[in-house]
């Protein structure tokens, strides 16, 4: 199985009608750009992060490691006002919710939403940017990723 952060970047990737509304501006993880030159991304973007995992031992029977993993993804999504990030924020979950619905439709395995997810602090200011965007989190539970599955890039 791919990673959340993967899954999500596919997700808003597939979407022809959101990525045109972006600008084909989506990055996943980070993009490295020298701080001395242009390092400001026009907007709107969205940047999608890694946000790490926490295994999951769901039975008194785990002696060390479970087999699913509590995994953590952040869309950040910039814009040049509030009210376009509000417009993107819900373009953005609607893509990602349509698209696992889809794998699972399809049989693929897929992330399960943990309960109280997606989560996101208010809309915010960046002045270095400067843009307005918003972080919309996720935590779901996947199937922890063995060596062999990985895929190779």
């Amino acid at each position: 199985m791919k990673t959340l952060a993967e899954i999500f970047y596919d997700a808003i990737k597939a979407d022809a009608t959101l990525m045109e509304a972006i600008g084909n501006r989506v990055t996943s993880t980070c993009f490295e750009v020298p701080p001395d030159e242009l390092d400001n991304t026009p907007v709107p973007n969205i940047i999608i992060t890694d946000d790490g995992f926490v295994n999951s031992h769901s039975t008194k029977d785990v002696v060390w490691e479970s087999d699913e993993d509590v995994v953590q993804a952040t869309v950040d999504i910039a814009a040049g006002s509030p009210g376009e990030v509000t417009v993107l924020v819900g373009k953005v979950r609607k893509t990602i919710e349509a698209y696992i619905v889809q794998m699972y439709q399809s049989g693929q395995a897929t992330p399960e939403l943990q309960e109280g997810y997606p989560t996101s602090q208010g809309i915010e200011w960046d002045w270095m940017k400067p843009c307005y965007y918003q972080r919309v989190m996720y935590q779901c539970v996947t199937t922890k990723i063995d060596d062999d599955e990985q895929e190779s890039d």
